[in-house]
């Protein structure tokens, strides 16, 4: 790997930025701010500041990072895909099922790889319960408590947090595009989720012209009922997920990276590593991409379970205007 790029110049566009670096120590990376300002302040881990994505296409680089706010993902994407240069796009893919069908079209015209940056599935843990869940360890599936809360304005304490993405509806902000990682690994383990019924609420205490709490209750194909709480307002930052089946009960406690499991006799944990680097995940995520982009054995999502995300967050809105559910 000789020439990158990264778009974008937020928090998760410098971790990309530095971890391409820590990957490829020689490699020539370049950047583009999401609007494609002239860019004068100092950029980290940065060899090159460009001001257009033709510029990008024209110098050739082998793969790019698309970190620019959602809403501008499939206008920053397809000219990369077109170009057949890989594109590893963050989460969420975009904030609209018809800008996802436009960037799908694109990928399968020109065959170009590309996969999306849910990061958490590449969390240990993660994969243990995934094989636990497949392998049937539970037992049938009856219900799934899906849970995330962190208090916004600690998120990014270096700006005000209205000024932040995630506060911010024209930026993609809210509850449901922001924590949608909690929205992807529930149908990457338990299958294509159906709403029945959500709340989404703004509170006055951040006052936000997006959703800072969001309530989903759903059911899987077999009939579980999964429900899905998200929030920007816990003080204490909680993320956790629990599986209630016919032979016992997996808890999942992402902060500690750990897996519990009760039935009927014991209790026993499965997995736990508190003091695992969460960054191995983004670096893991970038190996399995280029995995992919060398025709090799890969784990990375897959560009139709990063529709499946929005167009979930589409139902969930859908169902909200249908029932005339709090704003």
């Amino acid at each position: 790997m000789k020439k990158v790029a990264v778009i974008g110049l937020g928090n998760i566009a410098t971790r990309h930025r530095h971890n391409l670096k820590l990957l490829f120590p020689k490699v020539e990376l370049l950047v583009m701010s999401a609007s494609g300002r002239v860019v004068k302040e100092n950029i980290d881990d940065c060899d090159g500041i460009v001001t257009s994505i033709e510029d990008l296409v024209q110098a050739q680089v082998e793969l790019v990072i698309v970190a620019s706010p959602a809403p501008f993902h499939a206008q920053h994407s397809i000219p990369f895909i077109k170009a057949g240069i890989p594109t590893l796009i963050e989460k969420p893919v975009t904030t609209s099922v018809d800008d996802a069908k436009a960037i799908n079209r694109a990928i399968e015209l020109h065959q170009t790889p590309v996969s999306i940056g849910y990061c958490l599935r590449y969390l240990p843990s993660a994969q243990k319960l995934k094989a636990l869940l497949d392998n049937g360890v539970i037992g049938t599936i009856y219900n799934a408590h899906i849970e995330i809360g962190q208090y916004l304005p600690d998120w990014r304490p270096n700006i005000n947090y209205r000024d932040s993405v995630s506060a911010q509806k024209k930026l993609g902000g809210g509850a449901l595009f922001e924590l949608s990682h909690e929205l992807d690994y529930a149908q990457w383990l338990l299958g294509p989720l159906d709403v029945k019924h959500s709340i989404l609420r703004s509170s006055a205490e951040l006052a936000l012209d997006v959703e800072d709490m969001a309530d989903i209750i759903a059911l899987t194909e077999s009939g579980a009922v999964a429900t899905i709480h998200l929030d920007f307002l816990q003080r204490k930052a909680h993320r956790q997920c629990s599986f209630i089946g016919s032979e016992g009960r997996i808890d999942w406690d992402l902060m500690l990276n750990q897996l519990t499991l009760t039935t009927a006799t014991e209790t026993s944990v499965l997995y736990r590593d508190p003091r695992w680097d969460k960054n191995q995940m983004y670096l893991a995520m970038i190996e399995d991409f280029i995995q992919m982009v060398e025709k090799k054995n890969h784990t990375c999502i897959k560009f139709t379970d990063a529709i499946r995300t929005v167009s979930f967050i589409d139902k969930i809105k859908q169902k909200i205007n249908a029932n005339g559910d709090i704003k």
